[in-house]
């Protein structure tokens, strides 16, 4: 079979923990499969080589949407080809590194860049995307009977330059690998051995899921989970790629992301359970949102179109949406958007007249949302009652709350954050069994 393993930057931290890479990928070959292997850049290096960038240049905060290597200040196409041609690099040491010790260990290895390899992508250096991949001198490797170890997180443009796929762009580049090659799995190896429930750092009683559909992964990456980058889920789904996340410090088994009719089976249910009984597969907290409020707008059509659409036009997404109702022609409209955007949000709609009339702003940095994902969750009222009876008994307030068919969202004061992730993720049987 063909299997394609992904190792983090934690996986080969070190020299130590490349040699145990080697060892893996040796056992993997030995085993009788052909085997891609896609690698991060060593632990820290990335920023290493980023802090060196910006000694050299002045520039703002780092924009948490596109990457710790870009900054909020707008800079020219010059500067970010060399920054991608800067960064590149260290998925290359990974690479060559990783394929030396192969060959030390008896197995034979060949390292490939994203230029080797035969990933295209379009020319939006620091966040490209993959336009094409061609895998002929993957599989000229692999009928060489090497193991073919791949810079991730990289590839090249039309007109050959250095680009970068942006913030866990290796995972990206390991599913789309597997997508084009027609791998049996790919298998994402890292210091985790699983997704589970929740964050285990907040609840300890977390658990490690089995298996979950691409739809529940999504919403999961979306709302923070930091197993899997949302760019590689989407690929994962759309080309229909089974996807396995363990650990890459031990054989067990983790959690396969695959198609929602394999869940059930994978999950091991015995038959016994209602076949339209909810199944909560996870519960997740974010921390970085902020709400804004716009106060006592005019209720008339196009008002907000004109906000969200100010809004969209400067790149700043919007989440859960709320609307009071009118009351003699005016109503407040409020809505959450990432922390990083809120003072971008803040600027964009004091310049606003929608209606003729300037926008009165009310705007809270000290919030949470927690979000409960399962598969058909719109359907079961039960869930919506459960999760503000839960919250109720915490004497939570709820400030807004957002539904569809795989998550149920509230907003509550940041102070209460974890307390309601824990009190959720109980109350929706997710703990696990007491030792």
């Amino acid at each position: 079979m063909l299997v394609l393993q992904k190792y983090g930057g934690s996986s080969v931290a070190d020299l130590d923990r490349i040699r145990a890479c080697a060892d893996r990928c040796v056992a993997t070959a030995e085993a009788g499969n052909d085997l891609v292997v896609v690698v991060s850049a060593m632990k820290g290096e990335t920023n290493r080589l980023i802090g060196m960038a910006n000694a050299l240049v002045e520039h703002a905060p780092a924009d948490a949407d596109r990457g710790p290597y870009v900054t909020a200040a707008k800079r020219s196409v010059d500067h970010d080809r060399e920054l991608d041609q800067l960064v590149a690099t260290g998925e290359k040491v990974s690479a060559a590194l990783l394929a030396m010790a192969i060959g030390d260990r008896g197995g034979r290895a060949v390292s490939l860049a994203g230029h080797q390899l035969g990933m295209t992508t379009d020319r939006t250096f620091t966040r490209a995307k993959i336009t094409d991949i061609s895998e002929q001198r993957i599989r000229s490797e692999l009928e060489e009977g090497r193991v073919v170890v791949c810079a991730g997180f990289q590839g090249t443009d039309a007109r050959g330059d250095i680009t970068t796929l942006g913030r866990g762009g290796s995972d990206t580049s390991a599913v789309a690998l597997a997508a084009a090659l027609g791998a049996d799995v790919c298998e994402i190896l890292t210091d985790v051995d699983g997704v589970y429930t929740t964050d285990p750092r907040i609840v300890p009683r977390a658990r490690k899921v089995l298996a979950m559909s691409y739809d529940e992964m999504l919403e999961l990456a979306s709302l923070g989970a930091k197993v899997l980058q949302i760019r590689s889920v989407a690929f994962a789904k759309k080309y229909g790629v089974r996807v396995h996340v363990r650990s890459s410090l031990h054989e067990g088994p983790g959690t396969m992301i695959v198609p929602a009719d394999e869940v059930a089976r994978l999950r091991g249910q015995n038959g016994k359970q209602p076949m339209e009984a909810i199944e909560v597969s996870g519960v997740a907290l974010q921390r970085d949102e902020a709400k804004v409020t716009l106060v006592d707008v005019p209720d008339v059509p196009g008002v907000i179109a004109e906000v969200f659409g100010a809004l969209g036009s400067a790149g700043v997404s919007v989440d859960m949406i709320l609307q009071n109702a009118s009351r003699n022609d005016r109503t407040d409209i409020t809505f959450t958007v990432a922390e990083a955007d809120l003072e971008s949000a803040t600027t964009v709609l004091t310049g606003l007249r929608p209606g003729g009339e300037e926008l009165t702003l009310a705007t809270d940095r000290a919030i949470a949302k927690i979000s409960v994902v399962g598969l058909g969750l719109r359907s079961h009222a039960e869930v919506a009652a459960k999760a503000f009876g839960v919250l109720a008994a915490d004497n939570v307030n709820v400030q807004m709350v957002s539904n569809s068919e795989l998550k149920m969202s509230v907003v509550v004061h940041e102070r209460y954050g974890e307390l309601a992730l824990r009190s959720l993720h109980t109350a929706f049987g997710l703990d696990a069994p007491s030792r």
